[in-house]
């Protein structure tokens, strides 16, 4: 990821993890934070805001280590969760597969109200996909 220093114009670094802290990482992203929110299976399960993030504006500060994988249907998309307390803070979605998913909900210091949330029919993915911005 790059320096703060070389953040994009409207750019924010941002920080969060896990809740147990054995999963942290920086990213940037442009602001106003723009989320999705999701009604698939486990997007609705578990609660995950989507704030869609580059490879590059993405770094992990712990170890992979930290990270249990799963995976399910046409297996793309790579969900990782924190192998102590099983959150979810970030994913490489099926969207998105040069870029990673950030769960805004795990974002340090941004509450709901800093966010714009918008809707995603991901019960119905393939129709709706094209929707999605690119990164």
């Amino acid at each position: 990821m790059s320096h703060a220093e070389d953040l994009a114009i409207g750019a924010r670094k941002l920080s969060g993890g896990c809740h147990c802290g054995q999963v942290k990482f920086v990213m940037q992203a442009i602001e106003p934070l723009a989320v999705k929110e999701c009604n698939c299976s486990i997007c609705q399960a578990v609660g995950f805001l989507h704030l869609f993030v580059s490879k590059a504006n993405f770094e992990l500060l712990t170890d992979w280590d930290n990270l249990s994988l799963y995976t399910f249907n046409s297996g793309v998309a790579r969900h990782w969760f924190c192998k102590t307390c099983g959150v979810k803070a970030f994913y490489r979605p099926r969207s998105h597969p040069t870029g990673y998913s950030v769960n805004a909900r795990c974002l340090d210091g941004v509450e709901l109200e800093d966010l714009q949330i918008s809707p995603f029919d991901g019960r119905n993915w393939e129709a709706n996909v094209g929707e999605l911005a690119p990164l």
